[in-house]
């Protein structure tokens, strides 16, 4: 789905009639930063998960994924946190986790 750039021909009539102008070079909009994570929030997160640990839920989801019961886990997580979406990011999350600490120890 390219779609093809219209070249203006400076005249007033036909497919590419219109005068011919430069494309303006805006400046990135604030909202385009919405949703990303910066250097000081992610530290910040990183005490926190390092001082309180793991959540009730999460350590359960833990214990699951070891076992090898992944849909077990997504169904706790769907029933907990309301969202199958929610539940996919929560799961993955203590996925991570677990392939991180499995890494650490070999």
């Amino acid at each position: 789905l390219v779609q093809a750039v219209r070249k203006m021909s400076g005249l007033a009539v036909g497919l590419k009639k219109g005068f011919l102008v430069e494309k303006r070079q805006l400046a990135p909009r604030p909202a385009s930063r919405k949703g990303k994570l910066g250097k000081h929030v992610k530290f910040v997160r990183e005490v926190i998960r390092e001082i309180a640990g793991y959540s009730p839920l999460e350590r359960r989801c833990i214990e699951l994924l070891r076992n090898g019961r992944d849909k077990r886990c997504l169904k706790l997580c769907k029933k907990r946190l309301g969202t199958h979406k929610r539940a996919k990011s929560k799961r993955e999350q203590c996925a991570v986790f677990l392939r991180t600490s499995q890494r650490k120890a070999k």
